[in-house]
């Protein structure tokens, strides 16, 4: 059932509902008063209320019909009945759908027209309550329209802020995986360039390095952006990797002439895969710095298993200047993530030199 079928689904109810109590409420409220009932009475009741089948569609048009009977049947002294309850739905639809200029100026007639049956009564004090019957409903019509615009705003403004921090996901994704091949592609290429002439089979087993290096970059790629489609046609997002890759990293970085050491405390848990991911990229980032920016190094991996958390140290012996100026995503994405996670992280220079980046994820 669609949205356009169940509100006339809706609206058509409600019009055999006021059908119903006008035509089954308008001869007991006609009781002892000096103007009896007639079948006029019951056809203005009949057309106010089918008024309403259209008020969606046409709110002044169906505002129009309501006023116009409305009036008509209180000029004929008919008894205040079950008519007025049609009357105030039409009003309240015209304050919930239309803007509100166009609504005020619209309701204002209709109190001015509705008020025109105390001319013929000489009932001035009969203008309070025919005031009333626009003022309330135009009242709740307005206020239900800003509550539901407020809704729709808050929605679209959630919608914003998860395309937003879908993008900067995808960017520090692809930032993580393209950064550290490139960087590492980059120096075996110059590797294999100063060996060519003078070392072919060590400029050759670079170049295998670059091929594959290459490979598991593209690879990994793939795999994130086909974790990003299946996140938005609503699967759950994965890790796409995580530490137990460590060793094919620091092999990689090997290959690069950089060597790395790596220290465990502790035995690894099965971690959350955004706490193993956020782990993962912490390492790979700091060591893709280290090939970028810190010359001639070594590097150390301490990662350290504790029962509530999960740490992460990497330092290096270069010269230090690890997330140099230009490099806008590398430490900035590591602080978020792991702030992301309830986490604590600090990057600067090491005691002794080099660099260090440190890192704890706070584990569930």
């Amino acid at each position: 059932m669609n949205d356009a079928y169940r509100r006339w689904a809706a609206d058509g109810l409600l019009t055999l509902v006021l059908l119903f109590i006008g035509i089954g409420g308008t001869a007991p409220a006609g009781e002892g008063q000096d103007r009896q009932v007639t079948t006029f009475t019951y056809v203005l009741v009949v057309i106010v209320a089918l008024a309403l089948l259209v008020r969606r569609r046409w709110p002044l048009v169906t505002l129009a019909v309501a006023t116009a009977g409305t009036s008509l049947y209180l000029a004929l002294q008919y008894p205040y009945g079950p008519i007025l309850l049609a009357f105030m739905v039409a009003v309240y639809t015209t304050a919930r759908h239309l803007p509100l200029k166009i609504a005020g100026i619209a309701s204002g007639i209709a109190v001015a027209v509705l008020s025109l049956h105390t001319l013929v009564d000489g009932n001035v004090v009969g203008l309070v309550p025919g005031a009333a019957w626009v003022v309330v409903p135009f009242a709740v019509g307005v206020t239900v329209r800003i509550s539901r615009e407020a809704a729709v705003r808050a929605r679209d403004d959630l919608a914003r802020q998860y395309a937003d921090e879908e993008r900067l996901r995808v960017a520090q994704e692809v930032h993580d995986v393209v950064g550290h091949g490139l960087s590492a592609i980059n120096m075996q290429a110059e590797i294999a360039l100063h060996l060519l002439e003078k070392r072919p089979g060590q400029a050759e087993t670079a170049l295998t390095a670059i091929s594959r290096t290459s490979r598991e970059a593209l690879d990994e790629l793939r795999v994130t952006l086909a974790l990003v489609r299946r996140t938005k046609e609503g699967e759950t997002r994965a890790a796409t990797a995580g530490l137990a890759r460590l060793d094919d990293l620091v092999a990689r970085m090997s290959e690069t002439g950089v060597p790395v050491k790596v220290e465990v405390t502790g035995e690894r848990p099965e971690l959350p895969a955004a706490v193993d991911l956020a782990a993962y990229r912490v390492v790979q980032e700091s060591l893709t710095n280290v090939l970028r920016h810190a010359g001639a190094a070594t590097a150390t991996v301490r990662l350290a298993y504790l029962p509530k958390e999960v740490s992460v140290e990497v330092l290096d012996t270069g010269r230090g200047a690890a997330g140099a100026p230009g490099d806008g995503h590398g430490l900035v994405g590591m602080r978020e993530r792991v702030a992301a996670l309830g986490g604590d992280f600090t990057a600067g220079p090491a005691e002794g030199g080099g660099f260090r980046v440190y890192a704890r994820l706070p584990l569930p």
